[in-house]
């Protein structure tokens, strides 16, 4: 008996196939968002601890400085006292076009690094690396296969060799090798510690007391964690996908359940119990989203293989992390993706059970019934909506943190996606009010009736439009800025990059003969302050930064308190890190301490940043590289000084660069690391709009016995299928009014609490009119193709069937 009943219960499928295929495309659409998401998160998280545990990051513990670099004597004294210490030094290193993370150990006395070994681990003297040959001039850089291809064999200084033992964006060479090059003779990044802590030493805080311990762990999560806003940025996304998906199956499956009353009646009769037809339901259910699994995870793999190059592009500029390029099947985001397409599931289809399980079988409710149990529904929906926005207004009150504003975003979003239906329903009241004649009368008390089976593809339909509302207005906000703040920063008419610090020196002369210019040095020195890298920049006193630098706060003559050396400017990430304000003391090193005089805003950089005196940097730092220049000269000149330069320093064309190119790189990589961002939002809308369109469709059995008695007085097919088309619209306009503001609520919390907990800095939120109109326009094209094929079939049906629906008595 229960095989006969369960295909008594397939079988409705068969007369129902668009319904199947509804449920099926819909979990398959929301599994597919989730994975793909999944898959990039774990194909990242994969590529940070790859990276770290080739880099014995995550082998063994650390030694860092709490400000500035590790004295070279701290090292020796710890190595005197017997603990086992390998010295790093880091920093920023240009080859070639690209700037990479130069990473100097002792060969001699490494971390395990396989540098000297191939994937087939032939001993040394078969590799491509050779010891000797890194540890004598003019030395060797170890660089990723991929980038030692793209940079190639320079005319001279060190050689390039390819280690798949080194990731990618990192380069690794001799201590010796990477200090001259960083030109840090005597600092060191910081310590590894190659040995366990043994008992019979003199503990580290003695020695050196101005050390602090790293645990593995720690150290080898740094990426992660800087990067956890973005992956958990991705996740948001992918829940919300998910989210308007399983509007779809749960509409679909409260159909169907509707329109097997009469069987779930029969089978009760033939004795089957009321348990057991539960079962077979759930069972129904389990297998159809184990098949739409199947499939989203095939999609899933799809998306996530076109995304990744973005991702990996977006992770490298935003945040300096880089990912491998190729997607991984992981059996963790494929079982992640399976139990969220069964949990998914039986969420969407807990009510459908619910209501078998206590509703009567053997005598359905009337329609009447069932539109006050609709209104009822709407008034619980309602309470729990309200109910969400307080307690999320209650999150973002109490509690900080990049958790905490997403809590506040789902339960604004879901609230007011909750409230949805009873907003509708009170427009469409007052909009009843205003009808003129039986036909509009109708229409809106129809659009009513309808709303309860209309209601969660609206929901999705209000989420998918709040989302790029939201998400539209924060990039768009942050384009116009960093346009702005490329303005100010790129004053230069000209950038210039050389190989070496003695031609530094005189292209700096050159520049000085040269009427009408002006060299501006660009140079660097990067230690580490409260546990994290700050770049610390010096300039000239020039006219350049007083007019265009974009200060957010100083204080009165900031720029006479940095050019007479008794100030410093630091950027936004530092200031709201750390909590700095104009006035406070600013402590680089114990000798090195400054006013804050300004806050610069920095946007696109994770990591603290400072600017002081030229003459100041160089008095309390080893010199730093003298390679890069900005030169401020007549627009109409700036073509005929470039030329002059290539010509008297034969300077590659990567080496010199215009500031309308360097604008335009810069705009392009922009618009890439939003490219994932935009593709979700579009993918959501999609999915909103296919949860419309299988509504309708799975709506229409059911809209007969509403059209036929008007049919019947006098109104034609052809009018009513317009009709159908003008009700749809009406409730896509509503939903897009009411989804405004709630995305320019979207987008505020995006700007002024998920950006700064996320990357430091706050970004003004500007309004964009067209693009809400574009929208609008873009719901109501939805709206109407998802109307289409309904009011198609009405206005194309015979008048033998709609005569049908009075001899069923329907």
């Amino acid at each position: 008996m229960i095989w006969a009943a369960f295909s008594a219960l397939l079988s409705h499928w068969r007369r129902h196939p668009f319904q199947l295929l509804a449920i099926v495309a819909g979990l398959a659409l929301s599994t597919g968002l989730w994975s793909a998401v999944q898959a990039i998160n774990a194909e990242a998280r994969a590529s940070y601890a790859r990276a770290a545990a080739q880099l014995g990051q995550a082998q063994a513990d650390h030694l860092v400085a709490e400000d500035g670099d590790i004295p070279l004597q701290t090292y020796v004294a710890l190595r005197r006292a017997g603990w086992q210490v390998a010295p790093v030094v880091e920093g920023r290193l240009r080859l070639g076009a690209q700037w990479l993370d130069l990473m100097g150990i002792d060969l001699l006395n490494p971390p395990p690094l396989p540098l000297f070994l191939d994937d087939q681990e032939r001993p040394a003297a078969e590799a491509p690396g050779d010891i000797a040959q890194s540890l004598l001039p003019p030395g060797q850089i170890f660089l990723h296969p991929e980038m030692a291809a793209d940079i190639g064999q320079p005319a001279n200084g060190p050689g390039i060799i390819a280690s798949a033992a080194v990731p990618r964006g990192v380069a690794i060479a001799d201590i010796a090798l990477a200090s001259r090059l960083l030109q840090r003779p005597n600092g060191l990044s910081r310590l590894i510690l190659l040995s366990p802590e043994a008992k019979d030493l003199p503990p580290i805080d003695r020695i050196a007391p101005g050390l602090r311990r790293i645990a593995a762990r720690e150290a080898a999560g740094a990426t992660e964690r800087l990067t956890d806003s973005f992956h958990l940025n991705l996740t948001a996304f992918g829940l919300l996908s998910f989210a308007v998906g399983l509007f779809i199956v749960q509409g679909s499956v409260g159909l169907a359940l509707e329109q097997r009353r009469g069987l779930f009646r029969t089978l009760r009769s033939l004795g089957v119990p009321l348990s057991t037809l539960v079962a077979l339901l759930a069972a129904e259910l389990v297998l159809i989203a184990l098949c739409a699994a199947m499939l989203g995870l095939v999609l899933g793999y799809a998306v996530a293989a076109a995304l990744l190059p973005d991702v990996s592009a977006t992770l490298s500029g935003l945040y300096g992390a880089s990912v491998e390029g190729s997607l991984t099947l992981r059996p963790g985001w494929i079982l992640s993706g399976l139990i969220m397409a069964l949990a998914g599931t039986l969420v969407a289809g807990a009510r459908a059970i619910h209501r078998l399980w206590r509703l009567p079988i053997l005598r359905a409710p009337a329609t009447g019934a069932r539109g006050q149990q609709a209104r009822r529904g709407f008034h619980l929906a309602a309470l729990a909506g309200l109910g969400l926005l307080v307690a999320a207004a209650a999150t973002l009150a109490l509690f900080e943190g990049l958790l905490a504003g997403f809590a506040f975003l789902g339960g604004l979003m879901l609230g007011v996606a909750l409230l949805l239906p009873m907003l509708l329903s009170t427009m469409l009241t007052l909009g009843a009010k205003t009808a003129r004649g039986a036909v509009s009368e109708w229409l809106w008390a129809d659009t009513r009736a309808q709303l309860p089976g209309l209601s969660l593809a609206l929901m999705a339909l209000l989420l998918a439009l709040a989302a790029n509302v939201g998400v539209g207005t924060m990039v768009s906000s942050f384009r116009l800025t960093f346009t702005g703040w490329l303005d100010q920063r790129l004053a230069a008419e000209i950038y210039v990059t050389v190989d070496s610090d003695d031609t530094g020196a005189a292209f700096s002369r050159w520049i000085a003969a040269q009427p009408g210019a002006r060299a501006l040095p660009i140079r660097w020195h990067e230690l580490r302050h409260r546990n994290a890298p700050l770049r610390i920049y010096g300039i000239l006193d020039d006219a350049t930064y007083r007019r265009h630098w974009p200060l957010l706060e100083a204080m009165p003559g900031v720029w006479d308190r940095v050019a007479d050396g008794s100030g410093v400017l630091i950027n936004e990430q530092l200031a709201r890190r750390h909590g700095y304000e104009p006035g406070d003391i600013l402590i680089l090193s114990p000798a090195w301490q400054m006013t804050v005089a300004g806050i610069y805003s920095d946007y696109g950089n994770p990591n603290g940043q400072a600017i002081v005196a030229m003459p100041m940097l160089l008095a309390q730092v080893p010199p730093p590289p003298n390679r890069q220049f900005g030169i401020r000269t007549p627009a109409d000149e700036t073509e005929t000084l470039m030329l002059r330069m290539r010509d008297e320093f034969g300077l590659p064309r990567d080496s010199i660069a215009d500031q309308a190119s360097i604008k335009a790189r810069s705009l392009a990589v922009f618009e890439r690391t939003f490219v994932v961002t935009e593709a979700l939002n579009v993918l959501t809308l999609g999915v909103a709009g296919f949860a419309m369109l299988t509504s309708l469709l799975t709506l229409w059995g059911q809209r007969l016995p509403h059209l036929a008695p008007v049919w019947a007085m006098g109104v034609t097919r052809a009018r009513l299928a317009r009709l159908d088309i003008l009700r749809s619209l009406l409730l896509a306009g509503l939903t897009a009014c009411l989804a405004l503001p709630l995305g320019l609520a979207l987008a505020w919390t995006l700007l002024a609490v998920i950006n700064v907990e996320a990357f430091g800095w706050k970004l003004p939120m500007f309004l964009f009119p067209l693009d809400w109109l574009r929208l609008f326009l873009l719901a109501l094209l939805a709206a109407a193709l998802a109307a289409l094929i309904p009011a198609r079939r009405l206005a194309r049906l015979s008048p033998s069937d709609l005569l049908k629906v009075f001899a069923n008595e329907k």
